[in-house]
């Protein structure tokens, strides 16, 4: 059973800097792609960053480029979301996500990712 567990999540000032934690178990990830998405109150979900587990490629957002980094730790089973320049409409609920891949996936469409933590609170003041 695979199991997504989330952590990290807060409240920080414009400005300022989270990193989110995904703790992933029950399975071997090396043929998954892990995504980060998040929601905000009122709107859709949407991506954010993803990231390759075996090939360590990384994918992210226009609006998230250049202030997040995603990164992984295969032995610790964890992927991290580093945060910096946070802004207003950075808030939402941040989701870590995985999806099974035989050579093709699709990091930035929700649907195709079969596996869901439970989600952690961002908040960003201004």
């Amino acid at each position: 059973q695979v199991q997504l567990v989330e952590s990290g999540g807060g409240l920080v000032q414009a400005g300022g800097s989270l990193e989110l934690f995904c703790a992933a178990s029950g399975r071997n990830f090396s043929s998954y792609v892990m995504g980060w998405f998040r929601q905000a109150p009122g709107k859709e979900r949407e991506f954010v960053a993803a990231i390759s587990w075996s090939a360590g490629g990384t994918y992210y957002a226009d609006s998230v480029k250049g202030r997040v980094t995603i990164s992984r730790d295969t032995a610790r089973n964890t992927i991290y979301l580093q945060m910096n320049s946070l802004k207003p409409e950075d808030t939402g609920v941040y989701y870590c996500a995985a999806q099974y891949h035989t050579g093709t996936f699709y990091y930035s469409i929700d649907h195709k990712y079969a596996y869901w933590g439970q989600g952690t609170q961002v908040t960003v003041s201004s």
